[in-house]
């Protein structure tokens, strides 16, 4: 029989299992219980709703994107009342809606928040929301799958009590893993909750019950030996880099892309007005008039299938192109390569471009001032 690296592996130990766990914890600089959970970030975004909502729920469920309506939709399945917080995608909410939703609701006890929609292109300002939350006393949920390794996530400092995270794009990491950090209060809410997940793949007092209170010494089930030592090394490779300098360069990424579309013409714009309100992840265009976004980036895709180019989902495929110019692809060689592709594309239908100029525009952006630089770049 020949043999592959993949093939054979020696079972994952409990402590080797704690280990990585805590490797998570130092990248979210939290002091909160983190579980790393054996599937997509999907499965800990939607076991921690149904653990910590349910009938005597009241949840603002702020929407920014499509994740924002998935989750509730969990909220009402789980029985909770909903009061949706709907922004237009092309913006990022405020502080001040959330203080005037708690203003107008003073129910409210539970809040749920994407930091960043990969999806639409926006990011939330976690931190000056987390205080506003902090004050009212509601229990916040963040998905900060999209933000962490793209921007700073800092569940201790903000006050977020279940953030819930991925590897899959800003960490360049596996898909198969996720992990979640859990505050003592949260614990509390779904202990109290007679409907959260219990002997079930989505329940998370589980793993407290057989995990955390056994003080991490033996393993519920088999883990995912390939996904949690690629998620190890993913975690190393950030912490031997740094964390800043991950976060950086995809500032960069998006600073250029931003800078190089707005420079390259032919009807292309931010699908986000204002630069501030824009994720570091991935960079969100609109589609010049006339043309369908999902046939510009199939042209582009021509060029190099390669490239880290899509349209936008479901509806918005028409108007939405995608550069999602994040873990090996925040990088301004991915980025020029989109822009030349995209310049072509539009070209071949007949549009004014300047691609020359577009990437003469990325490269400034990308070393504006405070974008910082790596040797990834």
């Amino acid at each position: 029989m020949s043999t592959h690296p993949f093939l054979g592996l020696a079972p994952l130990s409990a402590a080797h299992f704690a280990s990585i766990e805590d490797g998570v914890a130092r990248l979210l600089n939290t002091t909160q219980d983190v579980v790393i959970m054996q599937g997509e970030a999907l499965l800990p975004l939607e076991g921690a709703i149904r653990a910590a909502a349910g009938p005597g729920t009241t949840a603002l469920n702020v929407v920014t994107g499509p994740y924002g309506q998935t989750f509730g939709d969990w909220l009402r399945d789980c029985g909770a009342t909903v009061i949706d917080l709907t922004v237009p995608f092309h913006t990022a909410v405020t502080a001040g809606q959330i203080r005037e939703a708690f203003a107008a609701h003073p129910e409210i006890d539970f809040v749920s928040l994407v930091h960043a929609e990969a999806a639409t292109g926006n990011t939330n300002p976690v931190a000056e929301i987390g205080e506003a939350v902090r004050a009212h006393g509601a229990l916040f949920y963040l998905d900060a799958v999209a933000s962490i390794g793209a921007e700073p996530v800092l569940p201790d400092a903000w006050g977020v009590d279940l953030c819930v995270i991925g590897a899959q794009k800003a960490m360049g990491g596996p898909a198969g893993v996720s992990a979640v950090s859990v505050s003592g209060r949260a614990w509390a809410r779904m202990a109290a909750n007679p409907r959260a997940p219990r002997h079930s793949y989505l329940s998370l007092l589980d793993w407290k019950q057989r995990w955390i209170d056994g003080g991490r010494t033996a393993l519920p089930h088999a883990p995912a030996q390939l996904e949690m030592l690629a998620l190890e090394a993913c975690v190393e490779r950030i912490e031997a880099v740094g964390l800043d300098a991950v976060t950086a360069r995809h500032a960069a990424a998006a600073a250029a892309t931003r800078a190089g579309a707005l420079a390259l013409g032919g009807g292309l714009e931010p699908y986000v007005h204002d630069a501030a309100q824009a994720a570091p992840v991935a960079t969100t265009l609109r589609a010049p008039s006339g043309s369908v976004a999902s046939g510009l980036v199939a042209r582009a895709l021509a060029v190099d299938p390669a490239l880290p180019l899509a349209a936008g989902g479901g509806a918005l495929a028409g108007e939405m192109i995608r550069v999602n110019h994040y873990g090996p692809d925040a990088t301004r060689g991915a980025v020029r390569a989109s822009l030349t592709a995209l310049g072509t594309a539009l070209a071949d239908q007949g549009l004014t471009v300047d691609v020359p100029g577009a990437l003469r525009a990325a490269d400034r952006g990308w070393h504006r001032p405070g974008s910082g630089q790596s040797a990834g770049e």
